[in-house]
């Protein structure tokens, strides 16, 4: 197993994943405990899907029994330009890196069928596969580390020597016995440059955090208005976030996605918020089209574009939100009354 195993890392790279390593679906037994903790502190917010199925997020070997190993991929999709830049163009956009472009579901899975396909051929059709990327109760990072691929840094995202912070996950449960890769260790030593970046403080401490302060929850999971304490830390960013991932260290050795469907869009690179905030359904649909935003809609969107409106400063673009104040959605509403009272920058 071990040479179809080295045929199958050398396939991976081919086929266009950055890293394969190889673990155990038993190789995770802490992430139950953490993921009680997690949901019984509350900390999953509106995410009820964490809750559920709890048996198998928890414990993936329960998950498919028959399955004896997890192969864990991963795909760079590091960006051409600091994500961090424009946080400081107010009357634009901040939209997270992985968002710019293509939905990475589709682009990894495909990935991820095609290797898998090689697979049961390279083992003699004998073996069975189940593919998952984000849409199962799989929990990613966990496996990830235990497989090689890196470690759950301090913001509890996952962090690689080789990679930085810029990749996704995808994994490809097997009934095949494979050797498994050493797991890796932690190498964040004494930084907290992530932590410290969090502009709503969502890392209670190291390697915790809670979602219900999160950016990228806020803009992407929450349903309704954002608590008003919060929303000044939305700062302009409409959809996700990339400051902790933006300011780890270990991102001087990534490279620049090399599939293209990951660079960005130039209409979705700094938008200008004044074009976004008009936007109708149709309007809102053709834009996203392909687009991992398409699936929040509409007005979880436009309520994310008038916090920024609001965090902006500028009384004239202000103004933009006033149709806005009677929408038919009521947390566009209450976004576009908030962002109407702001006060201006001097």
């Amino acid at each position: 197993m071990r040479d179809l195993t080295e045929r199958l890392k050398q396939e991976a790279r081919e086929v266009g994943f950055s890293a394969c390593r190889v673990c155990r679906p038993s190789d995770v037994p802490q992430i139950m405990a953490r993921l009680q903790g997690f949901v019984e502190a509350g900390r999953h917010g509106q995410m009820a899907w964490m809750a559920e199925r709890m048996e198998w997020r928890g414990a993936p070997d329960a998950l498919w029994p028959e399955a004896r190993s997890v192969i864990m991929l991963a795909e760079n999709y590091a960006p051409e330009q600091d994500p961090l830049e424009v946080l400081a163009r107010r009357d634009r956009a901040a939209i997270s890196v992985y968002a710019q472009n293509r939905d990475y579901h589709d682009v990894v899975k495909k990935r991820l069928k095609r290797l898998g396909r090689w697979l049961i051929e390279a083992a003699g059709g004998t073996p069975e596969i189940k593919v998952f990327v984000d849409t199962a109760p799989v929990m990613e990072k966990p496996l990830g580390q235990a497989a090689g691929l890196g470690w759950q840094g301090k913001h509890t995202n996952l962090v690689s020597r080789d990679l930085g912070s810029w990749f996704f996950l995808g994994s490809i449960f097997t009934t095949l016995e494979l050797p498994v890769d050493a797991a890796e260790v932690d190498h964040c030593g004494s930084c907290r440059a992530c932590l410290d970046i969090c502009p709503t403080d969502a890392f209670p401490a190291p390697y915790q955090l809670d979602a219900r302060r999160c950016i990228s929850y806020l803009t992407i999971e929450h349903k309704g208005p954002v608590d008003e304490a919060l929303r000044p830390g939305l700062g302009n960013r409409i959809y996700g976030c990339d400051d902790c991932l933006a300011v780890c260290p270990w991102n001087k050795f990534a490279q620049t996605a090399t599939e293209m469907k990951y660079h960005a869009r130039a209409e979705l690179v700094a938008p200008r918020l004044s074009d976004l905030v008009g936007l109708d359904d149709a309007g809102f649909r053709a834009l996203f089209s392909g687009s991992p935003i398409k699936r929040i809609g509409r007005d979880r969107f436009v309520r994310n574009v008038c916090y920024a409106i609001g965090n902006s400063g500028d009384a004239a673009l202000r103004g933009s939100v006033h149709a806005l104040c009677d929408d038919t959605d009521e947390a566009v509403r209450d976004a576009a009354r908030w962002a109407a009272a702001a006060s201006p920058v001097a």
